[in-house]
């Protein structure tokens, strides 16, 4: 069967496939699952205006009535926003949720397949997944780990969530070949914090420089994503003592309750935002947005270079 016949694009995004014109992919996971209403949806729209305003096309993505979605409606983003039985998509979901004609909104994991499957190359988010803390024992590792390693997309985000264990998550990455990028910056970003005590592999400066090492990596054959870690602005961004504090309240709260796997992220987020009095919704909306800014820019910068090369 032809895989077209799985997906659906938006009038939007078609009509950018046509010209040649940059698209930047935007998973639906935040929506559904990271946000509350209606600044999930408020959210959404103000990040598809900025990746407009800078010359691109926003595709947010997602699963809906066993059609994978590349570019969502008004009315869809609404859905999304406020329905309570979207399922959280991640790799081994899209199967299933296709089969049954039900409704997911996929991760960063299976935002990034479903953006190979279009041919978009640049995805923006928030945060990456990564090794949860006590991984030693637990084996809880993140899907989004893997797919960077395999799946040819680049994904500019704030670096990892905070709740994680960074060190452990950037050892991953590393054996798995994924360079990171920190855009402007020498130390890893940690979502709501500008910094961490590791250290990304490569400084990075402007969208061209980023869209060229975009290009020399898959014209390689080399396999796999590229992490654009890109830090919450200076005035959005919170203590970091202080948040360490929160997110070992947080992970204590979570163990104590026995939560874990898919769920144990939305809880913790969920957690951090009480804790931090919705400091961390706030923050957690201005990184999507200086992210979509960046992200914008490098996919702009990447269709020039495929647009030369067919020439």
């Amino acid at each position: 069967m032809n895989i077209n016949s799985y997906i659906e694009y938006s009038q939007e995004v078609r009509e950018a496939r046509k010209t040649g014109k940059a698209i930047v992919a935007l998973e639906s996971t935040i929506i559904s699952h990271g946000m509350p209403y209606p600044q999930n949806v408020k959210t959404a729209r103000e990040v598809e205006d900025i990746i407009r305003s800078k010359g691109a096309v926003p595709a947010t993505i997602a699963i809906l009535n066993g059609k994978i979605k590349i570019g969502l409606s008004h009315e869809e983003l609404e859905y999304l926003g406020q329905a309570t039985d979207v399922i959280k998509a991640s790799r081994r979901d899209i199967p299933y949720i296709l089969a049954s004609k039900k409704d997911g909104a996929t991760t960063v994991a299976a935002t990034m397949i479903c953006a190979e499957l279009a041919d978009i190359s640049v995805f923006v988010t928030g945060g990456i997944g990564g090794v949860h803390r006590n991984a030693e024992v637990t084996m809880d590792v993140s899907a989004d780990l893997e797919e960077l390693a395999v799946t040819n997309v680049a994904v500019v985000c704030a670096g990892a969530k905070s709740i994680l264990d960074i060190g452990l998550t950037m050892e991953y990455l590393e054996t798995k070949g994924v360079p990171v990028l920190g855009y402007g910056t020498e130390s890893l970003p940690s979502f709501y914090t500008r910094s961490s005590p590791f250290s990304v592999n490569y400084k990075v400066e402007t969208p061209e420089e980023t869209a060229d090492i975009l290009k020399a990596k898959w014209d390689l054959g080399l396999k796999g994503g590229v992490v654009v870690a890109n830090p919450i602005p200076a005035e959005d961004a919170l203590d970091e003592n202080e948040m360490n504090r929160i997110i070992e309240r947080a992970l204590n709260e979570a163990e104590e309750q026995g939560i874990a796997g898919k769920e144990a992220t939305p809880f913790l987020l969920g957690k951090v935002k009480e804790l931090t009095d919705g400091k961390s919704l706030t923050a957690n909306i201005a990184l999507v947005k200086n992210n979509a800014h960046i992200g914008a820019d490098i996919a702009v910068h990447y269709a020039k270079l495929a647009k030369v090369e067919s020439f």
